[in-house]
């Protein structure tokens, strides 16, 4: 099997001028950049209410977007549309700020499958809770502020796993050209890990979105953060990431569906003397969200990734226990979908489930699980 070309590794920390030159570079361009020659942003959520009205969900999604940006929306296209709807309103009344939130709440089931390393199944419930805000500023005809707060909590039913805990953040300067976007800002989150454990990411990111026609649109995005394990058993993990992604997303069956395909690839820096060193990772994601009525709809989706460390490593393989020196290579998928009842003005039901699968030539590493969970979920 021909192996692919293995990236240039990163130093040991990003140089920080190099960081904030792409930074600056970014917001002066957006900022100095002059007001598209094209249709006004009235006109643009016009347009983008015009599909939302005829049903053609997708479709209107893409047009709210040339000009605003909501970030953990809802998986059903209808409800994306409908909260967008809501906010071009706010928009188009002359309101410059343009609060929404949502809440969570719910319950489901963790089974962890029996894996090469031994280790048997494992079936817990747990309770789901999850709840966040997104503040958008409009500057100007082109420009805004946007940002967002997202948290997360599960608890196990079994006390001797940890519960997990979970706060994500972001703040973006955005600005159009004619029917295009560039976004920068910076973004990362803070988990609980267990044992008194936490794990902190940030970092800054840049996206460039364009708008192909009113059925297509391509964006490309990159970010450099970093990973940091402050203290304690996991600090080896520590690392910074550069990353590159490419999303295209096309509207559907006259926007009552639409296709997502990204492709993403970086590498990872090591920076606690991990075991396994450096890594490279490269990796694919297709969804499909479609709308069966105003009521009903769903998503499948499917992640891969594969990454390429570059320290080797013993590895033993049960039951003869014959040792090797290697160097670690992972398959990660993961394989997901759901349904939606939006049965009340922001009120929703949705069941889930997820399949997950980690496929390493270090067996001790190996990992599946299923879970499903129902959740309530309210927009407002």
């Amino acid at each position: 099997m021909i192996q692919p070309p293995t990236l240039p590794a990163m130093t040991p920390c990003p140089d920080k001028r190099f960081i904030a030159v792409i930074f600056a570079l970014c917001m002066t361009a957006a900022g100095m950049a002059p007001a598209a020659d094209g249709e006004s942003a009235d006109s643009r959520l016009q347009k983008a209410l015009d599909y939302y009205e005829s049903g053609e969900y997708a479709t209107a999604v893409l047009e709210f977007e040339t000009v605003l940006e909501l970030d953990d929306l809802p998986p059903d296209l209808h409800q994306q549309a409908e909260i967008y709807a809501e906010v071009a309103e706010e928009y188009l009344s002359g309101r410059s700020l343009q609060p929404t939130g949502y809440a969570i709440i719910g319950g489901g089931n963790y089974r962890e499958n029996s894996t090469s390393a031994g280790s048997g199944e494992t079936n817990d419930a747990f309770l789901k809770l999850r709840g966040g805000g997104r503040l958008n500023y409009t500057l100007s005809e082109v420009s805004s502020l946007n940002g967002t707060l997202d948290y997360r909590f599960r608890e196990y039913s079994d006390s001797d796993r940890r519960n997990d805990s979970d706060l994500r953040w972001n703040g973006s300067y955005r600005h159009r050209f004619d029917d295009n976007n560039l976004t920068a800002g910076v973004r990362g989150r803070v988990s609980y890990r267990g044992d008194g454990d936490y794990r902190n990411d940030y970092g800054v990111f840049s996206t460039y979105r364009i708008a192909v026609d009113e059925d297509d649109q391509i964006t490309l995005g990159a970010e450099l953060r970093r990973r940091s394990y402050p203290e304690g058993r996991l600090r080896s993990r520590s690392r910074n990431i550069a990353e590159f992604d490419f999303n295209w997303t096309r509207s559907l069956m006259d926007g009552k569906a639409s296709f997502s395909l990204d492709a993403f690839g970086g590498w990872e820096n090591a920076t606690q003397n991990r075991l396994d060193g450096d890594s490279n990772f490269y990796g694919l994601s297709p969804t499909y969200n479609f709308t069966l009525n105003d009521q009903w709809g769903g998503y499948v989706f499917f992640w891969w990734q594969n990454d390429r460390y570059n320290s080797e490593r013993y590895s033993s393989e049960p039951p003869d226990e014959t040792v090797a020196v290697a160097t670690r290579n992972d398959d990660l998928y993961e394989l997901g979908g759901g349904l939606t009842w939006d049965f009340g003005e922001g009120w929703s039901l949705n069941p889930e489930i997820l399949y997950i699968e980690d496929n390493s030539n270090i067996v001790s590493v190996n990992y599946s699980s299923t879970e499903i969970w129902l959740t309530l979920r309210y927009d407002f």
